[in-house]
């Protein structure tokens, strides 16, 4: 049994890091992605090259990456996601609808995959688009004939947006269907935390690990709020300052209108400059740090649940499956 002092001692932080599949866990690597899934036959475990951006590409370019590698994650957990649900056990599968039959039929299966790959990446960016940016927005806006300060607007509507975020994940986190899920999601992150504890990976080592992660996509959510804050309230100020006539205009609907899209178009921004504190605090292990990702780490109590020992396995197996060939190769 591992000491209480190395169960919490990380010897070095790896960029390797994935998310929770129906009965499995995806993981990506520095060179491969592995998708492991628990079957009725045992473990199943798909491995894939990871596409690189050549050196000297825009996509490697800083706060430019970040919008690139953010969409990039997003097509591939939600690939993974639709391809765990052809692995997952039979009684876990939904029978296709009739119009889901239609549509292989038309199509073919390649380009049908393509189909419903493309409408599931776009469903979900577009309802966390609506949901957490659109909704309290349109909220806030309501607001502007009494708050006339651009800056305290934009602080109510981060309010606003932070709450509906938070309501949606304890919501969804007390949906039977998604407790498991979060379970694996816990094995994901307590495989990773002892590796990089450098413990042997075994299901004794992980098991007393901790199941939060300061790297987790949901302290990068956390973060993506409160950095819209700052950058919605910057330049809208300076949208003002620049077009006057508009700063006439507040409490109309065309002000509202305006406002809304402006913010909407800098939702890349957003997530550009996020991506680049993330990288930045992931690095770092610090006072200022690990302030920042408080929030997204208190909020991992309610993303993930304690695992049982075959989903620790699935961990295990997802880890060892995307290590590097060279040791090191996967520092942070």
């Amino acid at each position: 049994m591992p000491n209480k002092e190395s169960q919490c001692c990380e010897k070095f932080k790896t960029m390797i890091g994935g998310q929770a599949l129906i009965e499995g866990i995806m993981m990506r690597g520095p060179d491969k992605d592995a998708v492991v899934i628990r079957t009725g036959d045992g473990l199943t475990v798909e491995t894939s090259p990871r596409k690189k951006n050549p050196a000297g590409s825009v996509k490697n370019w800083p706060f430019i990456r970040g919008v690139f590698n953010f969409f990039d994650s997003q097509v591939v957990g939600v690939k993974a996601l639709l391809r765990s649900a052809d692995l997952a056990p039979e009684e876990m599968q939904e029978e296709p609808s009739k119009f889901d039959l239609w549509l292989e039929k038309k199509l073919g299966n390649e380009k049908f995959q393509q189909a419903i790959l493309g409408v599931a990446v776009a469903m979900g960016l577009g309802l966390s688009v609506v949901l957490f940016f659109l909704l309290p927005m349109v909220i806030s806006s309501f607001f502007d004939r009494w708050i006339p300060n651009t800056v305290v607007l934009n602080l109510v509507e981060g309010i606003l947006r932070m709450g509906i975020f938070m309501v949606y994940m304890l919501a969804i986190s007390r949906m039977g269907e998604m407790k498991r899920l979060f379970s694996y999601h816990g094995a994901e992150h307590k495989t990773i935390r002892c590796y990089e504890a450098g413990l042997p990976l075994t299901v004794e080592n992980v098991r007393a690990q901790t199941r939060l992660h300061p790297r987790c996509g949901t302290s990068f959510l956390l973060v993506v709020m409160v950095i819209s804050i700052l950058v919605f309230s910057v330049a809208s100020s300076a949208l003002l300052a620049i077009f006057p006539a508009l700063e006439a205009m507040r409490g109309s609907f065309l002000y509202r209108f305006t406002m809304i899209a402006f913010k909407l178009l800098l939702i890349p921004v957003v997530v550009g400059i996020t991506y680049e504190i993330n990288r930045w605090a992931g690095r770092h292990d610090n006072g200022f740090t690990r302030i920042l990702t408080a929030p997204g780490m208190w909020m991992q109590n309610f993303t993930t649940n304690e695992p049982d020992d075959s989903m620790i396995e699935v961990g295990i197996a997802a880890v060892q499956a995307v290590l590097p060939e060279e040791e090191g190769a996967d520092r942070w």
